[in-house]
């Protein structure tokens, strides 16, 4: 037991080294791990740092494990090489990391928020998550949207129903990563407290068009490295389909970024880093700006609205209105031996189970399903599963 005492104030004291490396390395912009703050605070204290401890709760929740078999794009095809959701998170943690590194910023933030910004996208991407958004809107829900849910899963549903008490820094760069807006600064909303993220999350919720911005310049880093990450991706994978090809991509987007993803990717961070914290923002230079504008806007067109790659979405959004209201029929019965009880709330504490309301369990339960899970359960409820495809070009014969 002396040991073990004596271990325990030798890794403190080193974690109080950790910290005053920090202060000492760290930009003043940064976000120092001892201004972590959590909702509960925790008696328990071992020599991991705020935002680290962070990041392995994440990696270790149940929602993380689920990222494996999560659409990015691309759904209903087999082909081993198109981005799932795991890898696309892991992409967008090592890029703004790297990023972190050469800003002095603090990268176990970094990766916190890269690590869990996705958690709460539901089964086939941004079409599953119009098509659920859609229904809880007709059930009386407000508005669906993944960072949200990322912070429902996390704060509500982890550790059966108790939530990860993660810290607000981490919990605010989730909620407020946003690939979608194309901005050429960000510049932090410095001085929030609990209640101010509590107020942002409802505002948000009832405005999906609400800007939010984060509350640290970790937290910005990841929503640019967000886009990133995907941008490039994206083109390779629908140059693997056959959707386009490498000479489609526009001149002028081109001659600045490069026509790969590795070009791409190292002229953004590139141009990031050398424009560096000027005025506590991050920004990048006019010329790359507009050049990932005009690819966001190419992407878009050629890619993500492309019927193309719509094939069999009218079958998928009828699994999802179908599975819906069976388990809300399910939930409003107390059958206690379908899905909605064995496979989800049998699981959770009553912190979870004594106040939900049965549209929001089914959306929960639904939004953190993978797309294989969400097949299996789509089968056993009768609906026409769509069919796997090999490729999504034009020329396809399984199309």
């Amino acid at each position: 037991m002396q040991n073990s005492r004596a271990a325990d104030a030798a890794l403190l004291a080193l974690k109080e080294v950790l910290a005053e490396k920090e202060n000492r390395q760290l930009s003043p912009l940064a976000a120092l791990s001892r201004e972590g703050l959590r909702r509960i605070p925790e008696q328990r204290d071992d020599h991991r740092l705020a935002f680290a401890t962070d990041t392995d709760r994440i990696l270790h929740s149940r929602a993380y494990t689920r990222y494996i078999d999560k659409t990015q794009v691309f759904y209903m095809v087999r082909n081993d090489h198109i981005t799932h959701r795991v890898l696309h998170v892991q992409l967008v943690s090592k890029i703004a990391r790297t990023i972190g590194r050469f800003l002095s910023l603090n990268e176990d933030l970094i990766e916190a928020i890269a690590l869990g910004h996705d958690i709460g996208h539901p089964p086939f991407g941004h079409d599953g998550e119009k098509e659920l958004d859609q229904i809880c809107r007709e059930h009386g829900l407000p508005s669906f949207q993944h960072n949200l849910q990322s912070v429902v899963f996390l704060e509500k549903i982890e550790k059966q129903g108790r939530g990860l008490n993660l810290t607000l820094q981490v919990l605010d760069g989730i909620m407020c990563h946003d690939g979608e807006i194309h901005q050429r600064r960000l510049k932090p909303r410095r001085g929030k407290a609990f209640a101010d993220f509590d107020r942002e999350f409802a505002a948000k919720l009832a405005d999906p068009e609400l800007e939010l911005l984060p509350m640290s310049l970790e937290g910005c880093l990841v929503r640019l490295a967000d886009t990133i990450a995907y941008i490039g991706r994206d083109i390779e994978d629908a140059i693997e389909l056959g959707l386009i090809s490498r000479d489609d991509l526009p001149p002028a987007c081109v001659e600045v970024l490069g026509n790969t993803n590795g070009s791409m990717v190292y002229r953004l961070v590139s141009d990031l880093i050398v424009n560096g914290l000027e005025d506590d923002q991050l920004a990048f230079s006019p010329a790359v700006a507009e050049a990932l504008q005009e690819l966001k806007q190419f992407n878009y067109r050629r890619i993500y609205l492309n019927p193309l790659i719509k094939q069999g979405l009218d079958r998928i959004k009828n699994c999802y209105r179908t599975m819906f209201d069976r388990y809300l029929d399910d939930f409003s019965q107390r059958r206690g031996e379908t899905p909605i009880f064995t496979e989800f709330l049998d699981q959770l504490a009553p912190c979870y189970r004594d106040h939900a309301d049965g549209v929001a369990v089914v959306r929960d339960f639904i939004a953190g399903m993978t797309d294989e899970y969400f097949l299996a359960r789509a089968a056993a409820c009768g609906c026409q599963l769509p069919p796997m495809r090999q490729t999504i070009a034009a020329g396809d014969p399984k199309k």
